[in-house]
């Protein structure tokens, strides 16, 4: 079988059976429905219809709006940056709390997130009736329903209140949804995870299914669930059957990378600590007439420096010329050891010193530092020889949870629970020695410095800064205000002519 998976490349001309790509949801016209009426009648149907179920992971909009660039833009970690204020618009006004109903990343976020819930609704209703293997079908549902219950996890993050659909809306009914509150969300996504687990592989043969579910990775999303519910204790227990022995091989063959900078090797993907990773190729010639389109990583030619020129070779970085877009703050790089932190290189670089010192030039963008993220920044070497327009078509992947995640998170979870105090210093450790650090103790405040440290630049600081409450402190100098900024508005078109209701906030 062709490696079709391991770059989430077939669409299964999503466009035609799941609604145009620039549809919103809940304004979705029925023209496709004959079409897939007809659709699901055979495995091979079946498995383009996974396939398609897994793409919105990876999705950019046209405006390249991605949870990752968002996420990081409304931290403390970065400014939005860029080109100018304007540069970007819906980044900027995340990044500087000053977004609405109308402006701001939550349009294609909640775009991203429903047309995942939509295709998987489809193809879990349609798949009972398909002649195929039945050790397969169930695999396949396993795999949806812990695709569901991802994309539903982002949506509750993301949004205050938002409709609960658990099978394909009939277009004639697609005004009438009313949003549920969170709780019944978060009801449903454990539910759906606790049915996918036992059908999903313990583990995938990499040069073929990669990216696929496992059973680590719902346990280590179930484990998130958990502790957004603050169910610490059953949060503890999903993060530890992913984590095994801190410092060694876990159940699922997870185990931490010796050298951190490895994680970074673009050619070093789906490696022993990666839970789930989100695709990119240099194969889909992606092009500027349709950027929505590309399933290459656009965050490498974003966060590259502007007009970036080596004038020395080999005493600077061989990055592309990009758009500077996320800045690195000052107060994320002050909370570094820069001599012994093993992490601070491979995370970010300082390109300022190094203009400054007449190795290379650049063009200092908006909001610049002089601090680029080195983990994302595009690379000369990574440039795509193939079609399209090369800046759409990095093939980095991005990590959504790798093991040093979940380690700090189980370690967070047993000392809020009272847990195991050795184990959550084993864990906080075993994260600390990669680094080449000495132990600290294992206290809450020492583990989320940890998690900063450690997942700098990965999109998970703004939901741990919102999970934890200190979002209000950590963001008040970017206009964070509390009881609002927490979550995203409901985007302005899709309250027009439906039954959907903002958030009292905005």
């Amino acid at each position: 079988m062709k490696n079709r998976l391991k770059y989430w490349s077939l669409l299964v001309a999503a466009c035609v059976f799941f609604t145009a790509c620039s549809d919103e949801f809940l304004e979705v016209e029925p023209k496709g429905r004959s079409l897939e009426d007809n659709y699901y009648k055979n495995a091979e149907e079946a498995y383009n219809g996974l396939v398609a179920a897994y793409d919105p992971i990876g999705w950019s909009s046209g405006d390249y709006i991605t949870k990752l660039f968002s996420s990081n833009a409304g931290s403390d970690d970065f400014y939005a940056g860029g080109g100018n204020a304007q540069d970007i618009t819906n980044a900027q006004v995340f990044s500087n709390y000053t977004l609405d109903a109308a402006t701001g990343p939550q349009g294609s976020l909640w775009s991203k997130g429903f047309s995942g819930i939509f295709r998987v609704n489809t193809l879990l209703l349609k798949l009972p009736e398909i002649d195929m293997d039945d050790n397969v079908k169930a695999r396949y549902t396993a795999e949806l329903k812990f695709l569901r219950a991802f994309y539903y996890f982002d949506l509750i993050r993301f949004f205050y209140e938002i409709p609960l659909l658990t099978e394909p809306i009939d277009p004639d009914n697609m005004y009438n949804v009313e949003q549920v509150p969170a709780d019944q969300v978060y009801d449903q996504i454990e539910a759906d995870l606790l049915a996918a687990i036992p059908g999903l592989p313990t583990s995938v043969p990499r040069s073929t299914e990669a990216g696929r579910a496992t059973q680590g990775a719902g346990h280590a999303l179930l484990g998130k669930v958990y502790l957004w519910r603050e169910k610490y204790a059953e949060a503890a227990q999903e993060f530890a059957a992913v984590n095994g022995t801190p410092g060694g091989t876990s159940q699922y063959g997870y185990e931490l990378l010796d050298n951190f900078a490895e994680l970074w090797d673009t050619s070093n993907k789906y490696n022993t600590e990666s839970i789930m990773e989100v695709s990119h190729t240099s194969k889909s010639n992606g092009v500027w007439d349709c950027i929505g389109c590309t399933e290459g990583n656009i965050l490498n030619i974003m966060t590259a420096p502007r007009d970036y020129n080596v004038l020395v070779p080999g005493q600077a970085p061989d990055y592309v010329s990009g758009w500077s877009f996320l800045p690195v703050t000052q107060d994320l790089v002050d909370q570094y050891d820069r001599i012994e932190d093993k992490r601070y290189p491979a995370t970010i670089s300082n390109i300022d010193s190094l203009a400054q010192a007449g190795t290379l030039s650049y063009t200092p963008g908006y909001q610049n530092t002089g601090f680029f993220l080195a983990k994302v920044a595009g690379k000369q070497s990574d440039v795509s020889t193939g079609g399209g327009n090369y800046e759409l078509n990095f093939y980095q992947n991005e990590y959504e949870i790798r093991l040093a995640d979940t380690y700090l998170l189980e370690a967070e979870t047993l000392v809020r629970s009272g847990g195991n105090a050795s184990r959550a210093q084993a864990l906080l450790d075993a994260v600390r020695t990669r680094a080449g650090l000495t132990s600290v103790p294992a206290t809450v405040e020492n583990i989320m410095q940890e998690r900063r440290l450690e997942l700098a630049g990965e999109g998970h600081r703004w939901f741990d800064l919102v999970r934890t409450g200190m979002a209000a402190s950590e963001l008040a100098d970017k206009g964070f205000v509390a009881g609002k900024h927490d979550r995203l508005p409901i985007p302005l078109l899709e309250l027009t002519n439906t039954k959907l209701v903002q958030d009292p906030a905005y």
